[in-house]
């Protein structure tokens, strides 16, 4: 539980410098004991394992039955024409799952990172496969994490940790905290990253705690190699018609030999008669006609840059009945958009890209949430969180110049953003005058705040003007729009972050929308219909 440890504990179990870092000499004794830092796949199969590994089929077992029978009577060319099927169906099965290996291993060559390490006292960037525990890792805005870390120094430092939490807003990091609860979520662990998350915002410094397969990612991936691998529908239909046909042929040989028993016929003569019945009812080209159909299926594919790796895959397509997708960045444009906003003047439309009507209440909000922002966007370039770009760009469309706002202003203080209290505050200079500025959940704004901003006058707050507001929100969810709550309150310029979010003035509430990509009505409209009997062509759509 690293998490639960101070920076000065924990450099002190790995015995490292912080402003040297690790020797090579020590770098190399470290991975040769904790080994390469890479997530470990399931060992790889000999071309002979894998051919042998088609055969575990019933219809394959049928046909091997067919072989020895037609041998035993004699036709050899048959024999030959089953074994000829059998070798085929499990040559396509071998050769299509070595083309996809190697596409993937391709990929996997491509996406290997890098790292920035600090050895001997000299930063220097490194493949993230020789890291090891006490290494001291440098961390930059687009640089993936090669390893889980200690933070020992953040600044303004942001990591996207979708990979691991599925949350898309990036996680905010202060190395300075300490976790003293054991059981702190993944998601709140605020003074460690973790390997193969991306680092979007900000610079730090981290300790390596753990490498390769001991990581949270490498946790996951332990489970998937471990996961019981399960047929498709496809498989378990040919097993299925493998073990009725096999029940069958044996049927019609006792069948068949029992009638010749009761009739006193020659017992030889019939136990071949039945046995050639047998073969004759099992289908031997219908394993090369599945595999030859799938692996046109699989040429298909391709020619879309889709891998498939093993031929029965293909059809397991034509079974999906429900569709499973990220939302944001996928079916929409991952570019949030104040679309609204509401304060005691009414509920009022924002144009983007227009001169929007603005009062004074109005601009104090769009005011608040530029100068609590963390994000920049300057000549059409942006960084930072999506949502905190769009209030930017809010300040824009009311007509507000943020370069002269932010020259004129200087942050004093912050309290930074957490799942707890779902709040982020600041506290902002200005020519002598100092503000605080909150914005985060309409629920936690209204239980904090003690009064309202009404057409320039500020009032004490009712349950009359909290449900004017939880209406507003409700009115805006139920326009599938997110909502942020902005208040505020004069300070005094040594306010610690403790007092901030006391006493807070309701200055408004907004709406906004991540827009859905132009593609996806029609991609939606696709995978409803596909399928689906055209009763006109009988085609399949």
């Amino acid at each position: 539980m690293w998490f639960s440890k101070s920076i000065e504990e924990s450099l002190e179990e790995f015995k490292v410098d912080l402003s040297l870092g690790l020797t090579e000499e020590e770098a190399a004794v470290r991975l040769k004991k904790y080994g390469i830092n890479k997530l470990h796949a399931k060992k790889k199969k000999s071309i002979l394992k894998m051919f042998i590994s088609q055969l575990h089929d019933w219809l394959i077992y049928i046909l091997f039955a067919a072989v020895l029978i037609t041998l035993f009577l004699g036709e050899y060319i048959d024999a030959t024409i089953i074994i000829l099927v059998i070798i085929t169906n499990a040559a396509l099965g071998v050769a299509q799952q070595i083309k996809a290996d190697r596409a993937i291993e391709a990929l996997r060559k491509m996406s290997f990172p890098k790292a920035l390490v600090r050895r001997n006292g000299i930063v220097k960037e490194i493949d993230s496969g020789h890291v090891v525990p006490g290494d001291v890792i440098i961390l930059d805005a687009g640089r993936f994490i090669a390893a889980d870390l200690r933070l020992i120094e953040s600044a303004n430092l942001q990591i996207d940790e979708s990979a691991l939490t599925g949350e898309s807003i990036p996680s905010d990091k202060d190395a300075s905290l300490i976790h003293d609860d054991p059981k702190t979520p993944l998601g709140d662990r605020a003074n460690t990253a973790f390997m193969s998350t991306l680092v979007t915002r900000g610079r730090g410094i981290g300790l390596v705690i753990e490498t390769g397969m001991n990581t949270e990612i490498g946790k996951i991936a332990n489970l998937i190699i471990s996961a019981k691998k399960s047929k498709t529908p496809l498989e378990i239909r040919l097993d299925q018609l493998g073990k009725i046909l096999g029940k069958f042929a044996i049927g019609t040989c006792v069948v068949i030999f029992l009638i010749a028993m009761l009739q006193g016929r020659d017992l030889a003569e019939m136990f071949l008669m039945s046995v050639s019945l047998a073969v004759a009812a099992i289908p031997e080209g219908l394993a090369a006609i599945v595999a030859v159909v799938l692996s046109i299926g699989v040429t298909g594919l391709s020619k879309k840059n889709a891998i498939v790796k093993k031929l029965p895959a293909v059809e397991t397509l034509g079974s999906v009945n429900m569709i499973c997708s990220d939302k944001t960045g996928t079916l929409t444009q991952n570019k949030m958009t104040v679309t609204t906003f509401y304060n005691l003047e009414g509920e009022m439309p924002v144009e983007r890209n227009q001169k929007n009507t603005a009062t004074a209440d109005a601009r104090l909000l769009a005011k608040a949430l530029i100068l609590s922002s963390d994000a920049t966007f300057e000549k059409g370039h942006a960084t930072g969180d999506p949502t905190e770009i769009a209030l930017l760009l809010l300040g824009d469309d009311l007509g507000i110049d943020r370069k002269v706002l932010n020259e004129g202003s200087k942050r004093i203080n912050e309290f930074s953003f957490d799942s707890d209290r779902k709040l982020m505050s600041t506290l902002v200079g200005e020519k002598g005058i100092f503000t605080v500025y909150t914005k985060g959940s309409i629920a936690g704004i209204l239980s904090i705040s003690t009064h309202v901003l009404e057409k320039g006058q500020v009032f004490p707050i009712t349950e009359e003007h909290k449900e004017l507001y939880r209406a507003a929100a409700n009115s805006m969810a139920n326009s599938a729009l997110r909502t942020l709550g902005v208040a505020y309150k004069p300070a005094d310029a040594k306010i610690p972050a403790s007092e901030m979010e006391q006493g807070l003035i309701l200055a408004g509430l907004v709406g906004m929308i991540d827009p859905p990509r132009a593609e996806v009505r029609e991609s939606i409209q696709k995978a409803k219909t596909c399928g689906h009997h055209n009763p006109d062509d009988h085609r399949r759509p």
